[in-house]
């Protein structure tokens, strides 16, 4: 599987070719083109939480989620907290409007109702989007390093598992654009972090650099977590964006710092 770009109506985004072609869902991963918001949020700004006019966020969703071809009149949201937490979404916690406050928090949401569309937010942060075609079953969660640290993508695969009896085989990933591990310069409590979970099997993706700090590459470890859990390599696609590198067509924490908008990845059962 792939991650493949795409633009719908002036929306850019991307999506998963293997998503796509199972059928059944809408998906994709935004960028911060095709909105209509100003300034420093210019253009596609999805973030409720970014001081945004809130009437150029509305109009952002709308054209977002008619880009990707998700009806964007039931969707959940989380506030997000950089854990490892992954809520059941049920009709009680669906919504109309992203102004609409969550009250939970949870770095994960799932779900098996059709025409619930599950959101969550990314500016470096890796967005995973989850599929089963068999049990009809999807999964969205958002992975910092303290998520993809305490086994986010993991826990997905597992709630999936237990919740809706998914087998891990049938189900298909999608790590979205991120932070890449050239632009990702840590401290050694990341590598740390990481070792402390996933013990030595995680250095093959950790570098010490010239300066001393350390490159880590986010994603894939996220990936091999996916792989330990069961998924098909052939079911995981990763995309190879850093969004730091692309301040022009993404939303970077480590680039823009607080003065920027938030992208969005978002799937739907149809």
């Amino acid at each position: 599987m792939n991650i493949i770009e795409q633009t719908q109506n002036g929306v850019t985004f991307f999506q998963s070719d293997g998503m796509a072609a199972a059928g059944g869902v809408s998906h994709g991963f935004s960028t911060r083109l095709g909105g209509v918001s100003e300034g420093m949020w210019a253009s596609l700004n999805l973030g409720p939480s970014r001081g945004d006019d809130p009437d150029h966020v509305r109009e952002n969703y709308r054209r977002f989620f008619a880009a990707i071809g998700a009806d964007g009149r039931r969707f959940a949201m989380t506030n997000q907290v950089h854990g490892g937490a992954v809520r059941c979404v049920t009709t009680a916690d669906l919504r109309d409007d992203p102004y609409d406050k969550a009250a939970y928090e949870a770095d994960g949401l799932m779900t098996d109702l059709p025409g619930a569309a599950l959101v969550v937010y990314s500016a470096d942060c890796i967005p995973i989007l989850f599929y089963d075609p068999a049990r009809r079953v999807i999964a969205a969660v958002h992975a910092g390093w303290r998520g993809t640290a305490a086994g986010i993508a993991t826990a997905a695969v597992e709630r999936m598992r237990d919740v809706y009896g998914c087998n891990p085989a049938d189900i298909l990933a999608a790590v979205g654009p991120g932070i890449g591990p050239d632009c990702f310069e840590t401290h050694e409590d990341v590598p740390n972090a990481m070792t402390a979970a996933l013990s030595t099997a995680v250095l093959r993706h950790i570098k010490i650099k010239e300066n001393g700090k350390f490159a880590v590459d986010l994603k894939a470890i996220n990936a091999m977590r996916l792989e330990q859990a069961g998924l098909d390599r052939s079911h995981i696609a990763v995309s190879d964006i850093c969004t730091a590198c692309c301040p022009d067509r993404f939303w970077s924490h480590r680039k823009q710092g607080t003065s920027r908008g938030s992208m969005a990845a978002a799937i739907q059962l149809r």
